[in-house]
């Protein structure tokens, strides 16, 4: 199949799913995402990430697909017939019809600054944190949906199967909405995303977009930057460079 699409109608591409029931899995417990005591999340940062799709490869968006999948373990899922399969990253060609040029880039949540998932919430699942991280707490929701709908990125995933052997870290519970949650667990400890981590080179850079001193800062004064509909005056926190 080709995934190819055209890069104005990538841009500019809006999607919208369907509602449901949602009931979290036995056992599973919420995890606190902030350190509270050693590193208290506040509006001074605000993490992002820039993607070069200039150097980035398909392979290396094959790796960091798997990375995502091997650290929040989603992706061995039994489907039924026609089941939304979750992703959490998905791998995406953007053609430019005038110089037929492909850049491959890497897509997921963007973390938005005024996330519309957040505002159609009808029990603050959706939420965003001091630092503009953006993720779904699983025991307030209810699988409504309402956030797959307003996502312009078609970042979000439902969980239509019984799930096993779940990471500690990323509770994850059947008829909840999922997604990137930028490995917050890891930020929160001050280390980089698993999808960050699995590129060999400057194709993805992560940091604090606040911090003068950080290296995806210094990085967008320099060089070209977008976002995904732009139009939408979200102001993402992931930006895209060569496209």
């Amino acid at each position: 199949m080709d995934n190819t699409i055209n890069r104005r109608d990538f841009i500019k591409a809006t999607t919208a799913t369907t509602a449901g029931v949602a009931t979290l899995g036995a056992g599973i417990t919420l995890t606190t995402y902030v350190n509270a005591n050693e590193n208290p999340v506040t509006n001074e940062k605000r993490w992002g990430m820039l993607v070069d799709t200039n150097q980035l490869t398909e392979s290396d968006i094959d790796g960091m697909v798997s990375a995502c999948q091997k650290e929040h373990g989603w992706g061995d899922e039994i489907h039924s017939t026609g089941d939304q399969k979750a992703g959490w990253i998905k791998k995406v060609k953007v053609k430019d019809t005038a110089t037929q040029r492909i850049s491959n880039l890497a897509l997921m949540c963007q973390h938005c600054d005024e996330p519309p998932c957040v505002d159609v919430c009808p029990t603050n699942a959706s939420m965003k944190r001091e630092d503009g991280i953006v993720l779904v707490d699983k025991h307030l929701c209810i699988g409504c949906r309402y956030c797959m709908m307003a996502c312009p990125y078609d970042a979000r995933s439902f969980v239509h199967e019984d799930l096993t052997d779940q990471k500690e870290h990323m509770p994850r519970g059947k008829g909840t909405v999922e997604s990137c949650t930028m490995c917050v667990h890891k930020v929160d400890k001050g280390e980089q995303p698993a999808c960050v981590s699995s590129v060999k080179s400057d194709a993805v850079i992560f940091g604090d977009l606040y911090d003068a001193t950080s290296k995806i800062n210094q990085t967008l004064k320099k060089v070209q930057s977008t976002q995904i509909r732009a139009d939408l005056n979200l102001n993402t926190g992931v930006r895209y460079s060569g496209i």
